[in-house]
């Protein structure tokens, strides 16, 4: 049988806001990570199980590290089946998150993500689409939810429609709709004011105002779908509301969110997109 034997590598560190204490609810409880990242169910102990639910895949692991409010660690087995290899010989996917206190009120995040391979190309390809698509949630999302909502759980909205053309074709198209030409400007969508936090592939992040507090998270991802000459993308809001007022506004305004998304329906290169 082939070892696993090439190592992979995801390493980032991000100084945020807050305690020690405020972080680690934000990084190691089920509440505080669905108010940033991803769906996650956590059985707060090690030896616990963690669920990151990603749309219609799931990925379950197990808590490997728990020492509040300094380390967390966990196993994910099943990166490779997530990525239609089921049968690749490859050691799970492990991740540890590492929280520094520093002077002024912040700390310092470190991620390492790691497993071992055979060196094949699929393997390079899923690690990398994984550092490109996880950074801006830390860099972004977690820095806007500590510095405004810390401690506050958000009301959240994922939402997802098949548009004809490349991720990098639709995610201009959202840029393009929204007429977004630089970071820290204002833009108006789906009832929502929005500052512009991030620009460029693969996330556009808008911080929001109004009427309700939150962020939201705009991107193209592949769906393997279509044909070389006509490929087919997925084109994605995730948004994280707070307040009184966030799940009305979510049940209220999925579907015109929807319309919205598939009225990017753009062509592959030159396509105009329309709201």
């Amino acid at each position: 049988m082939t070892t696993p034997e090439v190592p992979y590598r995801i390493e980032l560190a991000v100084e945020v806001p807050g305690t020690p204490e405020q972080v680690w609810d934000a990084l190691a409880t089920a509440a505080g990570i669905s108010s940033w990242f991803l769906p996650t169910d956590v059985d707060e102990r090690e030896g616990g199980a963690i669920v990151v639910h990603m749309g219609e895949t799931d990925s379950p692991g197990t808590i490997t590290g728990w020492d509040p409010p300094s380390r967390f660690a966990y196993e994910e087995p099943g990166w490779a089946a997530m990525s239609g290899q089921p049968d690749a010989v490859v050691s799970p996917l492990v991740s540890e998150f590492l929280v520094e206190a520093q002077s002024g009120g912040t700390c310092v995040v470190r991620v390492v993500s790691s497993a071992f391979g055979t060196g094949a190309d699929w393997e390079r390809e899923v690690i990398d689409e994984m550092e490109r698509y996880w950074m801006p949630y830390f860099e972004h999302q977690l820095r806007l939810y500590l510095g405004h909502f810390a401690g506050q759980r958000a009301t959240t909205m994922e939402l997802s429609v098949d548009v004809p053309g490349r991720p990098e074709a639709v995610n201009a198209a959202i840029e393009r709709a929204l007429e977004v030409t630089e970071v820290g400007q204002t833009v108006d969508v789906v009832g929502l004011t929005g500052r512009v936090e991030r620009q460029g592939s693969p996330y556009l992040v808008l911080s929001v105002t109004e009427p309700v507090p939150g962020y939201v998270s705009l991107f193209a991802t592949g769906t393997g779908a279509g044909t070389p000459d006509e490929p087919m993308a997925s084109a994605n809001v995730q948004a994280w509301l707070f307040g009184d007022d966030a799940p009305a506004y979510v049940d209220e305004a999925a579907p015109a969110w929807r319309s919205w998304l598939d009225g990017l329906a753009v062509s592959d290169t030159t396509r105009a997109a329309t709201r």
